[in-house]
């Protein structure tokens, strides 16, 4: 099918009926734009897997605690657009918030035991707009799949907890974080760097590489790889690092001493752009 876009709940409704009527796989891809390749992986993995692929575009108010950087995200509709076509989606769901949000706001999704740590500890309710939207998103698409980046390896855990929590009728995907050649984990907000601090950004997957490294060569003490990398990324002046954290993948609760694989995440301040990434690191033997 030729890519169409739908923008509202009944034109989407009208398109997937077909599909829905006749058992073909749905999946969603939940995005807020800006797209880029760590995005088109989403697509195009998809695409392979599924009948019919569903992208989502909306930028959603509710995950966004301060009201300037809700109005300074990137936003390129046609770009966007254009690039869903390129890589074989069938439709483009991309409503406004009227449409997402009719009335005064009465119910959410309270995530609280997940979002307290991480990118949570300073963004507060940012993870309960997102576990509210990506529900009413995969309540609204009705997919079998839905295809989320382990770039945000948080959102990812609490969406697919959510899911499964929830008894939602849908399977979560994780997809592998895409990098940029120099290893910067690719991100809409990285358009807000400067080209001297697109220079120094990768030295974040820098620090989180060599934290892995130095896992799987015997560390396991989690305090002395945080204070490490902490250093590190407070060498240069440009960054202001957020936290670093070692955490249980499943539960991303923190861990003392690492005796199995864990997630090692960090977050840093680079101009006005807050950058985050996380990579797995398990003992070797």
């Amino acid at each position: 099918m030729a890519l169409r876009r739908a923008d509202t709940i009944a034109q989407l409704n009208e398109v997937l009926h077909v599909a829905q009527r006749d058992g073909q796989r749905v999946a969603c891809v939940p995005t807020m734009g800006a797209l880029h390749a760590g995005h088109t992986s989403l697509l195009d993995r998809a695409r392979a897997e599924c009948d019919v692929v569903v992208a989502t575009l909306f930028v959603n108010p509710l995950q966004f605690d301060r009201a300037d950087d809700l109005a300074k995200y990137p936003r390129n509709a046609n770009t966007d657009l254009a690039i869903c076509e390129r890589h074989g989606t069938d439709v483009l769901f991309s409503p406004t918030p009227e449409v997402m949000y009719p009335g005064p706001k009465k119910v959410t999704v309270d995530v609280t035991p997940l979002e307290g740590c991480l990118c949570g500890a300073t963004r507060p309710g940012h993870f309960r707009g997102v576990a509210t939207v990506v529900t009413k998103l995969l309540n609204i698409v009705a997919p079998q799949r839905a295809y989320f980046g382990e770039k945000d390896f948080q959102q990812l855990v609490i969406i697919a907890t959510m899911a499964r929590e929830l008894n939602l009728d849908v399977e979560i995907v994780g997809c592998e974080t895409v990098r940029d050649d120099d290893g910067l984990a690719l991100s809409s907000r990285n358009a807000l760097l400067d080209p001297v601090q697109r220079a120094v950004a990768p030295l974040l997957a820098t620090v989180l590489r060599d934290a892995s490294a130095a896992v799987a060569a015997g560390e396991r003490d989690a305090s002395k790889l945080i204070a490490e990398a902490r250093t590190t990324l407070n060498s240069e002046p440009q960054f202001e690092s957020d936290y670093v954290e070692v955490v249980d993948p499943a539960t991303l609760e923190p861990v003392s001493t690492i005796t199995g694989t864990v997630r090692i995440a960090a977050a840093a301040y680079l101009g006005s752009a807050r950058l985050t990434d996380n990579v797995a690191a398990s003992p070797l033997g």
